[in-house]
């Protein structure tokens, strides 16, 4: 006769032997040691050179800016239900500080998908602070784009420099009309 005792016994072996694996395999993908970092920095050079090319305008924005956070890939897609996800870096006087994740849910009529990228430029000392210091930044409707969702150059003037996070948006490619950043939120990562 068998014993129920070790046939319960191993089931909860199993079981927890099974949820050990999984989290032994979990941190195996923390990306540490990776060359995710090295990937993003390719990306947002990348993305930079394009962005001065297409709009020699943010070449000036650039410079006056404190730090620029930015977004080489994002993806966005919906049906009824929509969200948007990229990887990017915070560079401060041209070097990258800190790597971040972009994400965004949405929800209305919508329909399709689409790829972009996008620049913010903190353009005062305390925008850019409040950005770092935050567990979880938002982007809302109070910021102001330099590149709008057509892909039409806006010129900077003087009001639009006084914006504490001004915003290109370029490089779309899909089957989605227009691109916001509203309701967009970013958090640190460790790529």
């Amino acid at each position: 006769m068998s014993n129920p005792n070790n046939s319960t016994l191993s089931r909860r072996g199993f079981a927890l032997t099974a949820v050990a694996a999984l989290t032994v395999t979990a941190a195996c993908g923390n990306g540490v040691g990776g060359n995710n970092a090295a990937k993003i920095d390719a990306r947002v050079d990348a993305t930079l050179n394009q962005m001065y090319d297409l709009y020699p305008n943010t070449i000036d924005l650039a410079e006056k800016s404190t730090g620029m956070l930015i977004m080489p890939l994002v993806t966005e897609a919906g049906f009824g239900f929509g969200g948007a996800y990229g990887r990017g870096a915070l560079r401060i006087n041209g070097y990258t500080v800190d790597y971040y994740s972009t994400v965004k849910g949405s929800a209305g009529f919508q329909i399709g998908a689409q790829q972009y990228a996008h620049v913010l430029f903190f353009m005062t000392d305390d925008a850019l602070e409040e950005f770092r210091r935050s567990s979880g930044w938002a982007a809302g409707a109070d910021l102001e784009y330099v590149v709008s969702d057509q892909g039409d150059s806006i010129a900077a003037d003087t009001n639009t420099l006084r914006s504490p996070v001004l915003a290109a948006i370029f490089g779309q490619a899909g089957l989605r009309v227009g691109a916001t950043l509203e309701g967009t939120k970013y958090t640190r990562i460790i790529p």
